[in-house]
């Protein structure tokens, strides 16, 4: 066997096969992945990380400077923020730059993070950077380091919240893979609707380390035709927030832009229904990594492939921007369905939404998450949430549900 060469350099460098990379490596390639991604399309841009340290997204600065020479070479600058706020501002200031006629560049990419509680300091900050709106060249993805388990934190965290209350539509990645390419997908929403994104990464996801795939034709972005009132949807960047600037400002963030993200996902694929179509009873929605400890759960129940999901009548859906939820998504899983369960961490998040959009409906199913239909607590509000944590609640519902010798293949 001949052995393949490797070098540690491959990891930002190398633009085909697989590489390994940790989940904070991964938030550095992506800008690199999005830059050669405009370089092919004609167009020169730079990039600027700023946030602040702190666990599980305290090694940025450390992920940074390992590969330093590699993203200089693409103008990719890192600026360790004093505190969160002036991070957060720096970051708002890239997407200005461009409108500057000394600018060199044709758009900025930039990248704010902080953990949970860097999210709550910097709230007035990011507000106004999300209200100014992003360059149409540029983009933000606002990374937002949850740790629900506190494993390296003060209190335990949950940032969805908050980045709804900002206006921000919201990704989720799953996985190292996928904070590659929820990032790509990301500044492409980020610039499509005008709007910050915010990025929640799970201290797990933070903390792993996997092997990659770098192709580039992985990713293939989607530009939906979207209207408002009949006319082609084009956002403002703002570079004065007084009113009536500031009116506008809140209007189009909380109304057109908002629409425009549920297209880009509509239009791109990015929620995931799995197992039954046709025929089934029950759903379970679950995101990020909580996904993979309810896939986890399954398997050791019997139901380990979709196929055995589907013949049991079970449909999974795994929502890519849980804030807001892209409603057809939502319906189109829900239809023919008895029953739905939302497993998450923390408050009903993802539950609460799925409850309103189906509200009125006449075939709606119930929608179960944090209590079930009794109004007994059921998945736990408090803490993470791992596969032997969902496992009892979850074989309890689909035991009124599904027959017993369903469960023969289960696991122990």
């Amino acid at each position: 066997m001949t052995a393949i060469e490797y070098n540690l350099t491959d990891r930002m460098e190398s633009t085909t096969g697989t590489v390994a990379l940790s989940g904070i490596q991964a938030l550095m390639r992506v800008l690199l992945d999005q830059n050669r991604a405009d370089a092919a399309a004609g167009l020169r841009t730079a990039g600027l990380i700023s946030g602040y340290r702190g666990s599980p997204v305290g090694g940025m600065d450390h992920a940074y400077k390992a590969d330093a020479s590699t993203l200089q070479e693409h103008n990719i600058e890192f600026i360790s923020g004093v505190n969160e706020d002036l991070g957060a501002t720096a970051v708002w200031g890239s997407q200005q730059a461009p409108l500057e006629d000394s600018s060199r560049f044709d758009g900025v990419i930039g990248m704010w993070y902080g953990k949970g509680p860097g999210v709550d300091r910097s709230g007035d900050a990011l507000r106004h950077a999300n209200s100014t709106g992003v360059h149409p060249n540029g983009g933000v993805l606002a990374v937002a380091g949850d740790d629900p388990f506190c494993k390296s934190s003060t209190i335990a965290s949950a940032s969805e919240w908050a980045l709804a209350d900002l206006a921000m539509p919201t990704l989720y990645p799953a996985s190292v893979q996928e904070v590659l390419d929820m990032g790509r997908y990301g500044y492409e929403l980020s610039r499509f609707c005008g709007s910050w994104v915010g990025f929640k990464i799970h201290s797990n996801v933070a903390d792993a380390y996997a092997t990659v795939s770098t192709d580039a034709e992985r990713i293939s972005i989607v530009v939906p035709e979207f209207d408002i009132d009949g006319e082609p949807f084009t956002y403002t960047q703002r570079v004065t927030l007084i009113a009536p600037h500031s009116m506008g400002a809140e209007q189009e963030m909380f109304g057109p832009r908002l629409e425009a993200a549920k297209a880009f996902v509509a239009a791109n694929g990015l929620d995931k229904t799995f197992g039954a179509t046709g025929g089934a009873t029950i759903g379970i929605v679950a995101a990020g990594p909580v996904y993979g400890e309810l896939r986890d759960a399954l398997a050791k129940m019997g139901f380990a492939t979709n196929a055995d999901l589907a013949d049991a009548g079970i449909r999974l859906y795994k929502p890519t921007m849980i804030w807001p939820l892209e409603p057809n998504g939502v319906t189109g899983f829900a239809d023919g369905l008895d029953e739905i369960i939302v497993i998450e961490e923390k408050r009903s998040f993802i539950e609460s939404q799925i409850r309103d959009i189906l509200y009125g409906r006449t075939d709606a199913p119930r929608v179960l998450g944090k209590r079930d239909d009794e109004g007994r607590a059921m998945i736990a509000d408090f803490g993470g949430l791992l596969a032997e944590d969902i496992s009892t609640p979850i074989k309890a519902r689909l035991q009124r549900m599904i027959p017993a010798e369903r469960f023969a293949k289960e696991r122990t």
